[in-house]
């Protein structure tokens, strides 16, 4: 999760530094009815790891995107249908010739 400006420009300047092919992507749920039934029916596989509950997600910062980006929405698909678009998208990237940063 990088919800902020900063946290995105930092992970794409390390890609950049080290001459990877970096692919910005943005998942969300669209649904807040979806969104809040996915939170608040978590479950965590490490002990001791505490889950963010519904008012955590409702009160973090957030700074929209100011650059192309892949969006997933994910409020209506599962996991695997999820993928299957990023995938797509990422192939769609490498065959752009004028993307600087193809993955």
């Amino acid at each position: 999760m990088n919800p902020l400006a900063v946290t995105r420009n930092s992970w794409r300047d390390v890609g950049s530094e080290v001459v990877v092919p970096v692919a910005e992507v943005e998942v969300i749920c669209s649904s807040p009815m979806e969104h809040r039934r996915r939170v608040t029916s978590s479950s965590v596989d490490i002990p001791g790891l505490p889950l963010p509950d519904w008012q955590h997600i409702l009160d973090r910062d957030y700074e929209p995107w100011d650059r192309e980006h892949i969006v997933i929405d994910a409020a209506e698909q599962d996991p695997q249908e999820s993928l299957a678009i990023l995938l797509c998208s990422l192939d769609h990237l490498r065959s752009t010739p004028h993307n600087p940063h193809p993955a």
